[in-house]
């Protein structure tokens, strides 16, 4: 790996961690298809997304950390069933062959569009715990302050079995394709524990870190690592999910949204070409 190269990954990683960054995701689901446009080995691009998955995380959570938005409590026991998720699909990439894995991040690609053009919108919570509940039993309701208006908003935690079920799911996602699963974690705390947005989306990032860090050993002990490419990855990271932050204040929704889903489909398009043994772009020397 060259010094050309390097800066290459770098500014690849730091343009998709700033975009995912505005969007409130890690740029995991945009590192993997530019590092393989580029010539890098899917299975090499995967783990090394990993790594900046783990960067990025680090870098943004400790402002939502202080502003009350992640429930930390629920976000330890859902990263039980994330967590053996991510390490079951660390041994499925030994197993599904290269060009499916290009099919199956293809159609995430396309889900994550399908997720943006869905307009969420946020009511506050008018349900009321009960004892029986898990979330009333393990006490993972909360609340946090709404930054526009200064009002305290409760929440209930609903229905944490399914939950649960989900983010088994995507945790094994998480690991077979090197995202940081926000774009499943996130409509999953949505509609099966009823949560707000943005509490759902600060759990979310705060639990990225370490499903990515439950898998990213297993991907070193196979030697999937390079630190030639992992380094500038996730560098390029952690500098974009701090530009991408503060961009997020600045930029209108409307604009984001649609930039993402075009990025989204013109990535799905590309990772299904290669997925049919269609290169577009030449080999990493």
């Amino acid at each position: 790996m060259t010094g050309p190269h390097g800066v290459l990954l770098f500014g690849l990683s730091l343009a998709a961690s700033t975009i995912g960054g505005m969007l409130g995701m890690a740029g995991g689901v945009l590192i993997v298809p530019a590092l393989t446009m580029v010539g890098v080995e899917i299975r090499t691009a995967i783990a090394a997304s990993i790594v900046s998955v783990i960067a990025s995380s680090c870098a943004s959570a400790a402002p939502l950390l202080r502003s009350r938005l992640t429930n930390v409590r629920l976000a330890l026991v859902l990263e039980l069933a994330t967590t053996l998720g991510a390490v079951s699909g660390v041994f499925l990439t030994g197993w599904l062959p290269t060009s499916l894995l290009f099919l199956v991040f293809a159609v995430v690609l396309l889900a994550s569009a399908k997720q943006m053009l869905t307009r969420r919108v946020e009511a506050a919570s008018v349900a009321k715990a009960t004892p029986a509940e898990w979330g009333t039993v393990l006490r993972l309701h909360g609340s946090y302050v709404e930054p526009s208006t200064g009002a305290e908003i409760g929440y209930v935690v609903r229905r944490l079995p399914s939950a649960m079920a989900l983010m088994y799911a995507a945790g094994v996602i998480s690991a077979l394709l090197g995202i940081g699963s926000g774009v499943l974690k996130i409509p999953a705390m949505d509609t099966a524990l009823r949560l707000p947005l943005k509490v759902s989306s600060a759990t979310s990032n705060f639990m990225i870190g370490v499903t990515a860090a439950a898998s990213a050993g297993a991907y070193f002990l196979r030697g999937d690592i390079e630190p030639a490419i992992a380094g500038p990855v996730a560098l390029g990271s952690v500098v974009g999910a701090l530009l991408g932050a503060r961009l997020f204040v600045v930029v209108s929704s409307e604009r984001l949204r649609m930039l993402f889903v075009v990025v989204l489909g013109l990535l799905a398009l590309q990772m299904t070409l290669q997925g049919f043994g269609i290169h577009l772009f030449g080999a990493m020397s």
